[in-house]
C-alpha cells in the first residue's frame, strides 16, 4: 500500500512539473487590434434600429432596417420571450418560439409580375 501511495505521489509531482514547464514556454498572448472595415463597405443605413418600450408588463424590443419593421421580441415578465418575424417582407408576423440558426428558408425574389 505505501509502494502505491509513493508512486502516486511521484506520478503526480512529475505531471506538475511537466505541466508549470510547458506553461512556462508558452509566450504571452495579445490580443489583436482593431481593423476598421474599409471605407464604404459599411452601410449606416443597413445598421439595424431598436427600439424599446413596455407594453404593460411586457418588454417589446422592435427591429427596423431603412425603416421596415422586419422583428419584434415580446420577454414577458415570466417565461422565456417569443419573436415576431416578417418573413417574407409582407407585414404579416409569424411567431417563432426561438431564433435557431436555420429556422428561416431562404425566400429571394426572383422574379416579380
Amino acid at each position: 500500500m505505501r509502494a502505491l501511495s509513493l508512486v502516486l505521489f511521484a506520478a503526480a509531482f512529475a505531471s506538475a512539473a511537466v505541466t508549470s514547464a510547458w506553461a512556462a514556454d508558452k509566450p504571452a498572448v495579445e490580443p489583436l487590434p482593431y481593423i476598421p472595415p474599409p471605407p464604404g463597405m459599411v452601410d449606416p443605413e443597413l445598421e439595424p434600429q431598436i427600439t424599446i418600450v413596455q407594453k404593460g408588463e411586457d418588454k417589446v424590443e422592435e427591429y427596423r432596417v431603412k425603416g421596415l419593421l422586419y422583428m419584434i421580441k415580446v420577454t414577458p415578465p415570466h417565461g422565456k420571450p417569443y419573436y415576431l418575424v416578417d418573413t417574407r417582407g409582407d407585414g404579416m408576423m409569424r411567431r417563432y418560439d426561438d431564433l435557431s440558426p436555420n429556422f428561416v428558408v431562404p425566400m429571394w425574389l426572383i422574379h416579380q409580375f
